[in-house]
């Protein structure tokens, strides 16, 4: 007779986890809902949607993984909470946010920093002789506002300013911020290669720019051979009338625009707005190549590179399989779960369109919640046909070439870590984690000294962590005092710490600032050296992380030689070195990071800078109206009390104010 398992005995499921988690299991109720598994540090391990909690979370814990990897992950779990919600689509809503939000190990991740691009045409104002009243078509990111006509999403800035070089030279709209416009009083540059029909010195009528800009529109939204037909029917009509020099304006209008639609040559005007989605997995790396078509024009591609693709594709999170009445019910391929999890993430903050074309096969389920989702009814189409088929051939071709590109620079930069961890005798069984920032120290003339802290982890450059500092209370052009204050800022907290017993020195489960790093990199000879091992020797810390970039003969890039505080001899580790390459990448970095941070402050010291938005009784309309007097910070500075007093909404008083203030 067949009995069920005593969760108790060792080599059952759930031995290793506490009776109170496997109760809470098994309380759970049979809704849709989305569940997160924690592991004892309070780290998420997981998010996972299911239709149905009790079956779909139940799995995990009633059967044996083994050593896998979901083996692993499930091992780790010690507590789990679970949200009900009423739908699926609910549930694919608030995983997909959680996964961004919470970034779980064991979840297809993908991050993406910057927003996408939009073209966007002014909506025109009522003002008669306002620069307002005639729209201007801009590149722009951000927030939208429902008074202006906003195009896109498009892939890349780069497609954006191309799109917008097409309306200047089709249609002549003006691009022109509006406080130049105001300002002008003849025609610019543009109106004379024919870039601009000059609405700002009033060159065309109202009339005729608002028709140019309807069109500009149509034509945006795919609308192209209506927008044909309206100018061929303008240009006969001004020929009948006999205004010729219309008619020729139009003429060359209408040859322009059949030009640039000849040369699209992968537009289709059937096709308004389609996405095409192709992915790529290979050596435990994906990419997700995205191209664009609006308006029927094939805008460009973007590629997503997601992370923890090979520990999360051994977790296949599809309710149906796992739940399946099958013994072993097949998993889904790793193309397909990048794809699906693409989606999910992607559409929950770019606008989604009707139609993706795709690679792979994608969830009916998955369009289903998303059309419920958006409100827009959402198909993909697998296996297209003509233009489509084209289309995704050109995704699927650009999607391998970025991965073997990311691949290639993955290699070579893995190879240059472990160049160096060779050359330094650096322990070779954790280079994923080894950990190297990088100081610099920069000014000009001893005027706004700035140091600089680069971080390299993880085979790269870690942008988020850069810190700059801004040095003070030193002799101006003392480099090695700079040296001395920026080393005991960033390490002081952790020698205490360690001393303590926090921090460790290379502490593996610690990560970013809260640890001490593995190498200290600082630009200099032994000047620079011997003041940060005088720093470490005050603070109780390890000399033999302290290494010194000196320049060499003639401070020719290759021929540098690093330096060492705990008094090991100098190394030269030749010209083609892949570890003289990896130190001069970060040293390089370092240098321009601390560059960039100078002549900002440097910038602000000299010209007033944002000095004016802090005097009194100066909001951002009256500094908008002195920088727009002045030509800028600099002008501002220089201008008497009588100039600033001239200036429209500066009284004497306030005028006075300002020269004190910036003098």
């Amino acid at each position: 007779m067949a009995t069920e398992p005593d969760s108790s005995a060792p080599n059952s499921p759930g031995a290793a986890h506490s009776d109170e988690l496997l109760a809470q299991v098994a309380a759970l109720p049979s809704l849709p809902g989305v569940y997160r598994y924690f592991d004892a540090d309070g780290a998420v391990l997981y998010v996972g949607k299911a239709r149905n909690l009790k079956k779909r979370v139940a799995s995990y814990f009633q059967k044996n993984h083994g050593g896998t990897r979901i083996g692993h992950m499930v091992g780790k779990i010690v507590r789990m909470d679970t949200t009900v919600v009423r739908s699926e689509a609910e549930a694919l809503l608030l995983e997909n946010n959680l996964i961004k939000t919470l970034n779980p190990r064991y979840n297809i991740l993908f991050r993406d920093d910057k927003s996408y691009p939009y073209l966007k045409i002014t909506a025109a104002q009522s003002a008669a002789q306002s620069a307002a009243a005639w729209p201007r078509v801009a590149y722009y990111r951000g927030a939208v506002e429902k008074k202006h006509h906003y195009f896109g999403p498009y892939p890349s800035a780069w497609a954006v300013k191309e799109a917008i070089l097409l309306l200047q030279k089709v249609f002549r709209l003006r691009t022109c911020e509006d406080t130049v416009f105001a300002n002008r009083t003849r025609p610019c540059l543009l109106y004379q290669i024919k870039r601009c029909s000059g609405p700002c010195v009033g060159l065309v009528s109202d009339e005729a720019y608002a028709l140019d800009v309807a069109h500009a529109e149509a034509f945006l939204r795919g609308e192209t051979q209506q927008v044909l037909e309206l100018l061929e029917a303008r240009m006969l009509k001004h020929s009948e009338q006999l205004e010729f020099e219309q008619a020729a304006e139009l003429r060359d209008q209408i040859a322009a625009l059949s030009n640039v639609l000849h040369q699209q040559a992968v537009d289709n005007v059937d096709d308004r707005d389609v996405d095409i989605l192709a992915v790529k997995v290979q050596g435990g790396r994906a990419c997700v190549n995205l191209a664009m078509v609006r308006g029927g024009r094939h805008l460009g591609d973007r590629a997503y590179f997601p992370v923890h693709v090979e520990d999360a594709a051994a977790i296949y999170d599809d309710e149906e399989s796992s739940t399946s009445e099958s013994a072993e019910a097949a998993p889904l391929p790793v193309e397909v779960q990048v794809l699906e999890a693409f989606i999910a993430q992607h559409y929950m903050e770019v606008p989604a369109v009707p139609t993706l074309v795709t690679s792979e096969p994608v969830s009916k389920r998955l369009t289903e919640a998303l059309s419920q989702q958006t409100g827009i009814r959402i198909r993909a189409v697998h296996q297209p046909r003509e233009q489509r088929r084209i289309w995704l051939e050109m995704a699927q071709t650009n999607a391998a070439l970025q991965l073997a590109r990311l691949l290639a620079e993955e290699g070579s930069q893995q190879a240059r870590t472990r160049a160096l961890a060779e050359a330094l005798a650096l322990p070779q069984d954790r280079l994923d984690e080894l950990r190297i920032e990088c100081f610099d120290i920069s000014h000009t003339a001893g005027e706004a000294t700035q140091a600089s802290c680069v971080v390299f982890h993880h085979h790269k450059m870690q942008n988020s962590e850069y810190r700059r500092y801004k040095i003070d209370g030193i002799t101006p052009g003392d480099d090695y005092a700079a040296m001395r204050q920026v080393l005991t800022r960033r390490y002081a907290r952790l020698a205490q710490a360690l001393r303590e017993g926090g921090a460790g020195e290379g502490e593996m489960g610690t990560e970013g600032t809260d640890r001490l790093p593995d190498l200290v990199l600082v630009d200099g000879g032994k000047g620079q050296v011997a003041m940060a091992r005088e720093v470490f020797e005050q603070l109780g810390l390890d000399l033999a992380l302290i290494v010194g970039v000196e320049k060499g003969e003639g401070r020719k890039v290759g021929l540098e030689e690093l330096v060492f505080a705990d008094g090991r001899d100098k190394v030269y580790l030749g010209k083609d070195s892949a570890a003289l390459m990896l130190v001069a990448q970060i040293r390089d970095e370092a240098h321009r990071f601390a560059i960039t941070g100078m002549r900002a402050a440097r910038a602000r010291v000299r010209v007033g800078g944002s000095r004016i938005e802090e005097i009194p009784g100066v909001g951002p309309r009256r500094r908008a109206k002195l920088l727009q007097r002045f030509g800028g910070a600099r002008g501002v500075a220089s201008a008497s009390v009588d100039d600033l007093a001239s200036v429209d909404g500066i009284s004497h008083e306030l005028a006075e104010a300002i020269y004190r203030a910036l003098h």
